[in-house]
């Protein structure tokens, strides 16, 4: 079954555009010209990945993609204006998976949503439980829990934690885990393995400003501890 995409953009021109460039690549495109407009798609016809533009009229991208992001795991790709940290921060603190700058060339944009589905799909494994610290990790279900309790985490997170978790102890850099979370060689960004790093910590770690379990390791990257 073809992938269904939800676009919402107000800038018709670039919404045509990148509709027709994303069914030649067999995609199907559900556009709206609003967040809310957006939103109300969703909720009648939930999309398998939504790119959402952040500078919307009336409900801004930052909102309508908490809104989605409360409601569904749906795989998010903001795009933004500018290449700005604020704003690339903010899009993907709200809740995004990524990010792409505009103008967006259609064959990188294509590649990512295409990157984001291979990491969706490779979720799919044997049933295991695995164990850190207070930590338990349902690969089967895709599930964390704390205690009994399950942990919130978005799809992204919660790959990012199993790759820590799959090597317990070894510091991963950056580049390493945009190739095997993101599947980025070329066209990736450090700003997206720290913001989930931190979105991560926020979720996992008792206290995120002293994390015990998700530990830095200056100028290398980050390693899983079992505290």
């Amino acid at each position: 079954m073809a992938t269904l995409i939800l676009f919402i953009e107000d800038d018709e021109r670039i919404r045509t555009l990148l509709r027709l460039s994303l069914e030649n690549d067999g995609y199907i495109v559900e556009e709206a010209g609003s967040g809310e407009e957006g939103l109300a798609v969703f909720e009648r016809r939930p999309a398998d990945v939504a790119l959402v533009d952040l500078r919307l009229p009336g409900i801004d991208g930052f909102e309508v993609t908490r809104t989605l992001r409360a409601m569904s795991r749906v795989p998010i790709i903001v795009v933004s204006a500018c290449g700005d940290s604020h704003d690339v921060v903010a899009g993907l603190e709200a809740g995004a998976d990524d990010y792409v700058v505009k103008p967006v060339v259609a064959k990188v944009l294509s590649a990512r949503i295409r990157a984001l589905l291979r990491r969706t799909g490779a979720e799919d494994e044997p049933a295991t439980v695995v164990r850190v610290g207070d930590l338990e990790i349902h690969r089967e279900s895709n599930e964390v829990y704390r205690d009994g309790a399950p942990l919130p985490l978005t799809r992204t997170e919660f790959r990012m934690l199993c790759e820590l978790a799959e090597h317990p102890g070894w510091v991963l850099s950056r580049n390493q885990l945009l190739k095997r979370i993101w599947d980025y060689d070329f066209f990736g960004d450090d700003r997206l393995v720290d913001t989930h790093i931190g979105r991560l910590r926020s979720k996992v770690e008792r206290d995120p400003s002293h994390p015990e379990l998700i530990l830095t390791v200056r100028g290398a990257g980050y390693k899983l501890v079992d505290s």
